[in-house]
């Protein structure tokens, strides 16, 4: 099931994660972010248990967009470790996503 990371939970559910984690940061009005949303709740569910997937809306959460130098959406990253382990700007293929996850694992 994909998450909604927030200022308030993203410390325990993205920097404490046992296991990798991909964040869409996106925001309601971006064409592109939009096109992304299903590929991201696909993904979300094939990976369940082994990715954690979700969204990040930067109108709603400026700070962590900030703090991860997030100037264009969607931007999608990858935490490993509590740690950036890769980062996509721009709308991807699912196929391109699945090669970043794999990358994670």
């Amino acid at each position: 099931m994909e998450m909604k990371f927030t200022t308030a939970n993203f410390e325990e559910e993205v920097l404490k994660s046992e296991i990798p984690v991909l964040v869409d940061f996106y925001a309601d009005w971006c064409g592109p972010c939009q096109m992304m949303a299903p590929v991201i709740g696909q993904l979300a569910g094939e990976y369940e248990g082994k990715v954690k997937i979700g969204k990040l809306n930067v109108d709603e959460n400026p700070d962590i967009a900030v703090q991860y130098k997030v100037m264009s959406i969607p931007t999608m990253i990858i935490f490993r470790n509590g740690e950036v382990f890769s980062k996509e700007v721009g709308a991807s293929s699912k196929k391109e996503v699945e090669k970043a996850i794999g990358r994670a694992l």
